[in-house]
């Protein structure tokens, strides 16, 4: 990656139950969409009817839907029962002076790893269903225009589900938040699992440097991840 990019990826093989690929595992990233995973699993097993915002929200990244269903959970409490229940260390809620900035929660490699994990092999069977039923079909575009097809949807064959956040990009710098989430510059991660039986469980992040375009982080993400997935 160019200097003043901060990334930070794993690989994990369900098969073999070790992971095959990390660098800087537990590097803290701001979310971006990828909260989006924790906000669907929590509405799901607090809810007794699914929330047909939950779909567009998972398939399609839109921002709007997300935004209501974290309120409806409670905001950061959200991150704070489901980093209990996925067994999450570096996973954090948004800074107490931006509660309602959902992308602004932090995260690591490794912990997405456990999230998607725990959404395979501890969730119910109904809400496993429902989460990856909208990330087998990951619209070309978000809601919001943006192209969702970088990383594992440019590298990788189908089968993959995917859940990617790309966040900031067109905005000028403006300092950090304590955990050094590196507002004013544009993250852009690719996420989900990749191969039959869902083998592969894949994590990629990155922190891009201010001023960044996002075909030129789009680029940079792919060429990683067809690094990294080399398997």
């Amino acid at each position: 990656m160019p200097r003043g990019t901060r990334a930070g990826y794993v690989v994990f093989d369900r098969e073999s139950r070790r992971t095959v690929r990390q660098y800087r595992p537990r590097q803290v990233f701001r979310s971006a969409s990828v909260v989006k995973i924790l906000i669907a699993l929590d509405h799901l097993e607090r809810s007794r009817d699914v929330d047909p915002r939950l779909g567009l929200m998972l398939r399609s990244s839109d921002d709007a839907a997300a935004t209501a269903l974290w309120r409806r959970g409670g905001r950061g409490e959200i991150v704070e029962r489901m980093a209990r229940r996925m067994g999450l260390a570096d996973t954090r809620p948004p800074p107490a002076d931006r509660p309602g900035f959902w992308g602004y929660t932090a995260l690591s490699a490794a912990d997405v790893v456990k999230a998607y994990r725990y959404l395979l092999e501890r969730a119910r069977p109904e809400h496993r269903d429902v989460v990856l039923r909208e990330l087998r079909r990951a619209t070309r575009r978000g809601t919001d225009g943006y192209d969702q097809f970088f990383g594992i949807p440019r590298t990788v064959s189908k089968p993959w589900a995917v859940k990617q956040g790309w966040s900031g990009f067109g905005q000028g710098a403006s300092g950090v938040v304590p955990g050094d989430l590196g507002l004013g510059r544009p993250v852009l991660h690719t996420t989900g699992l990749v191969g039959p039986g869902e083998r592969y469980v894949v994590a990629v992040l990155t922190l891009q440097p201010a001023g960044t375009s996002y075909a030129t982080a789009a680029a940079r993400i792919t060429a990683l991840t067809r690094q990294v997935c080399t398997l």
